[in-house]
């Protein structure tokens, strides 16, 4: 179980990281927006780095239960939700104060990509197309290779969505990719 103060730290990054960057945001106003000592801070992180590391695994985290409890909900049976991930999308697009992708963002703004925060966002990314793969073979849309091939498919569809939604402010590339993996998924029967 985390601290509490470790955890106002995690929460404060996770809001000002989000709404303007990682490499916008220092160490001091986090320190200031949530209402910790400097020595309490270090005790946790001893760099920025270490603190970006984490918060992009507790984002990980967070998003990762979203989508598998969203999708779930959306698509009770295994069959839809390899599509059901662009309808969680949609709403997630939707929400107000959405900008963009965490990790991809992260990843953006760091041209090192053993930085790691960098490290931790490809880990994410990762774990997505591993969740989109258990998606198509539990909907016996394919399996093995290429499973994996099509998992990688739609996490390219998902990462352009992300994109294009936050580009244009507007949802609706969400059900554009939708389009474009239904008629992928219909290829692969």
């Amino acid at each position: 179980m985390s601290s509490p103060l470790k955890q106002r730290i995690l929460d404060t990054a996770d809001t000002l990281f989000y709404a303007e960057g990682v490499r916008a945001i220092g160490i001091d106003r986090i320190i200031a927006e949530s209402g910790v000592a400097k020595a309490s801070f270090y005790r946790f992180f001893a760099s920025k780095d270490i603190l970006i590391a984490e918060w992009i695994q507790m984002r990980d985290r967070a998003w990762r239960l979203w989508l598998e409890d969203s999708v779930s909900t959306l698509s009770p049976q295994a069959k839809g939700r390899p599509l059901a991930v662009f309808d969680a999308l949609y709403a997630r697009f939707s929400a107000p104060g959405f900008r963009g992708c965490a990790f991809t963002n992260t990843i953006i703004e760091f041209s090192n990509a053993d930085h790691p925060g960098s490290l931790a966002a490809r880990v994410h990314k990762q774990q997505v197309v591993a969740l989109l793969e258990r998606y198509l073979i539990d909907a016996g849309q394919a399996s093995g290779v290429a499973a994996a091939a099509l998992a990688l498919d739609l996490m390219l569809l998902v990462d352009g969505a992300l994109v294009t939604a936050l580009r244009e402010q507007k949802p609706e590339a969400a059900l554009r990719a939708k389009r474009i993996a239904r008629l992928l998924l219909s290829d692969s029967d």
